[in-house]
Parts: structure tokens; sequence; C-alpha cells
């Protein structure tokens, strides 16, 4: 039966989840469904200044920072009670206040950080970690200001199980991916992708349009085949990260800031607090200050195309496509968690809204 005639018949969830390899997968992702992320600017400092920089937008970046390590305790047990989970401290750097990052960790011990990699968190704050790539040396000293960049991530997280590197494909980074990718699968690092997603009111060279988009999805196609070991991304992830429409207009936004609904989900959970240790609904969204209509963010996809399993239980294809991605969120985001290998391989499109 071809995928085709699949999409075209009527099946009902138990049919789907009735082939051994999808319901195994299924059973898999679904044990972290208790997942409920927050995230946590942890200081307004950063040792580098990146071009197109989301923090650096809004009004975020003019908080008050709060470095008590007892409100921050405070803080994080009122989240643990009001069913916080997992969470996700990003700011500026905030490998710049490790004492605060460890204090999180001790409070809810699932979560990431979002680090630029060149100050090593200390091994004790056992989360994830997001190491940001811009580039080869030549681009990341362009647009981030910072020499040897690449070269001293890799030194301060070699052989740490907590490291992931994140690509984030900009207009002029496209034709690296492959130096990059190369020199960190034989320092037996993972990576995973991420598209520049401008903040508002951004007009910059990183923008993309609609070539670079097509570009980018070819050269993630061929980089996906070439390092498989490597690489924890899936065919889905290509097509939901690199299509014309953003991941709003796809899927739906599930964070409060384009989300008005309070009754379930992110929309009544979801909080992003600033370095005050306040938030602001209106505001809150995984990367704040982005340019919704052009969010391809890989944090926003982690929670939008997982928030959306029904919406995509409509036949194998679809729903094999889905599992693929959840089992990279939760490789990318969830140290421990092993990526088992894609279920689909085609260029799957996403349901219809």
């Amino acid at each position: 039966m071809t995928a085709q005639t699949e999409k075209q018949q009527e099946y009902k969830f138990s049919d789907i989840i009735a082939d051994p390899v999808i319901k195994e997968r299924w059973e898999k992702v679904r044990r972290y469904f208790f997942l409920r992320e927050s995230t946590y600017d942890m200081t307004n400092r950063c040792n580098v200044r990146c071009e197109g920089c989301y923090y650096f937008t809004g009004e975020k970046q003019f908080a008050d920072e709060n470095t008590d390590p007892t409100a921050w305790q405070q803080l994080l047990e009122a989240e643990k009670k009001r069913g916080i989970t997992f969470v996700v401290l990003a700011g500026a750097e905030p490998s710049l206040v490790p004492q605060l990052c460890e204090v999180c960790y001790r409070v809810i011990p699932l979560g990431a950080i979002a680090s630029n990699g060149l100050k090593p968190i200390p091994p004790e704050i056992d989360y994830r970690i997001h190491i940001s790539v811009w580039g080869n040396d030549r681009t990341s000293l362009a647009i981030r200001k910072a020499p040897d960049m690449l070269i001293r991530q890799m030194a301060n997280y070699q052989d740490d199980p907590r490291a992931v590197f994140v690509y984030t494909f900009t207009p002029v980074n496209i034709d690296e991916a492959l130096e990059v990718t190369g020199l960190l699968a034989a320092g037996g690092q993972k990576i995973t992708f991420n598209m520049f997603s401008a903040p508002v009111g951004y007009n910059g060279h990183l923008r993309h349009t609609s070539e670079t988009l097509a570009k980018t999805r070819q050269v993630m196609i061929e980089l996906l085949a070439e390092f498989p070991e490597t690489i924890l991304f899936s065919p889905y992830n290509i097509v939901a990260h690199t299509g014309q429409k953003g991941l709003h207009e796809l899927f739906s936004c599930s964070y409060p800031r384009m989300n008005p609904s309070t009754d379930i989900g992110l929309g009544r959970s979801f909080r992003q607090y600033r370095t005050n240790l306040q938030w602001d609904r209106d505001a809150a969204c995984c990367v704040p200050d982005t340019d919704c209509d052009d969010c391809r963010h890989y944090a926003a996809g982690s929670a939008v195309v997982t928030a959306r399993m029904y919406r995509h239980a409509t036949d194998p294809v679809t729903f094999s496509a889905w599992l693929d991605y959840v089992d990279t969120y939760l490789a990318v985001w969830v140290k421990g968690y092993d990526k088992g290998r894609n279920l689909c391989n085609t260029l799957t499109p996403p349901p219809n809204n």
C-alpha cells in the first residue's frame, strides 16, 4: 500500500498503533507526556553580542537582575508546586551565573540550558546543554564577534554527555554546515538544527528568503543522510522548519503570547520569567520578541508541533512522522533519552489546520 493510498483511508487511532513498530515508538514517547516547561532568563549579561539576538530586543533586557539564590529557590519551589517539571534556563548567558543554575537544578532536576558554550557549565548541573553554533569560526567572528568559537566550544564540552550542538541556519552559513557537522561528528558530538527566526523589527541579512529556505531544506536532507549517528533530526523536522509558512501558520502556536486560552496546555501552564523573576503573559513564549510570522525556531517547534498529536493521528505515515518529531525533541531536550531510528523517511506534508 502506498503512502497516498494510506492517506485516503479512514483510520482509527487503534488501527494506526496496531503496527507493532509504531506502537513501540508511541509507548516510548508517551512516557514523557508529564513534561511541563517554563523558561527563565538567568542573567542580562553576555560574553558575546550576536547580530539578530532575540534577548537584546524588546523590554526584557532592561529588567533588573535578581542574583539572590534564596529568591531563585523560592521561585523554583513555587514552580514545582504549580506543576512545572522541566525548566529551560536561558536569558543572555546562563553560564555566567552557575550558582543560580545549580539552585534551579536542585529543585527541578529535569531541564536544559541554552548557552554559547564559551564558559563551561559545572558538571554537577546535570541538565541538557544546548550550545549555539552559527557557522564556522570565520562566520562566528563576523556575526558573533568571538574568535575561535567552535574550537573553544568543542574543547569545553568534549566527551560531555550533556552537550548538544545547535546549528542555526542563516542565509550566510548554509554552505558551512557540512564543514561544521563533519568537525562535530569527528569529535563525537551530537548536533541538531535550528532556523534563524528574526526578532521583531529585524530586517538584516540573516532573515531567510524563499530561496534560502529551499536551499537549507536540501542541505539538511543531505546532512541527515550522511551523518545519521551524529544528527538528532528527522525528515518531518525538516518539513516543519524549512517551509514557506512559519510554525504559527502551520500549527497554531500554543504559547501564551499567541494563544489566549488558559483552559489547558501551554496557555495555562507556561511562563517566561525575566531576570527580575517577573513574567508577562502577553509576551510569554519560548523565544520572546521573535517575529511570530517568521518563527521556525527549534525550541518553539518542540512544543508547538508536539502539541498537535490528534491533528497528526490521521494515518500511519503522518503519525509516524509526528512520532519522529517527538522522538527528536526528547533526544535533544532530555538528557539520557536516546533517539531511535526515524520511522518515516519521506517529506510528509503537515496536516491541514
